[in-house]
């Protein structure tokens, strides 16, 4: 993968430990509430577009506030989609950033609590927030924003874990037969 299409599509695959066996069991993007008001503010460029009409002789005003909103707004939206939260069967991590691109892992071993918090809005529109909590005091993978149907993303979380034999399963208790 070359330089400009890493700056165009994030590559979650070249995070791998191929050696070990590490699988991508899911890769999550932001949800799109995460980008609305700025699709919305990029939607505003619109009318400072067809005002530069009216405009005159200052036509350059509304072009230079039209094309201010269109390019943050564009930045905004392609750094959320930049931004990608990944659940392996041997630990979560999460990429983000364009030029200076971060990456903040937690192995699943050391995962001890996950909270999902969920507004009202969230709630309608299907999303959540996870807040990790590890065994380490400071760490670099602690709250990620905007994730899509969360419940069923804990779930992944949760049956990985369990899967990865890290957590103990409660037996059962036995009943006699009636």
């Amino acid at each position: 993968m070359g330089f400009i299409s890493r700056l165009l599509e994030p590559d979650a695959h070249r995070h791998l430990i191929d050696e070990e066996g590490e699988v991508v069991v899911e890769e999550v993007h932001k949800h799109w509430a995460a980008t609305f008001w700025w699709y919305v503010l990029m939607s505003l460029s619109i009318p400072l577009f067809i005002s530069m009409v009216w405009a005159g002789d200052f036509f350059w005003l509304p072009l230079a506030a039209g094309l201010v909103l269109l390019v943050v707004s564009m930045w905004k939206c392609h750094v959320a989609y930049m931004d990608r939260f990944v659940i392996t069967n041997m630990r979560v991590f999460r990429i983000h950033g364009i030029f200076n691109q971060n990456l903040a892992t937690v192995p699943l071993a050391r995962i001890l609590d996950i909270s999902m918090t969920q507004t009202l809005a969230g709630q309608l529109c299907g999303y959540g927030h996870f807040i990790f909590e590890s065994a380490a005091q400071d760490q670099g993978l602690k709250i990620i924003r905007y994730v899509g149907d969360p419940t069923e993303r804990d779930l992944i979380i949760q049956r990985t874990i369990s899967r990865a034999g890290l957590r103990g399963n409660v037996p059962h208790p036995v009943r006699p037969a009636p």
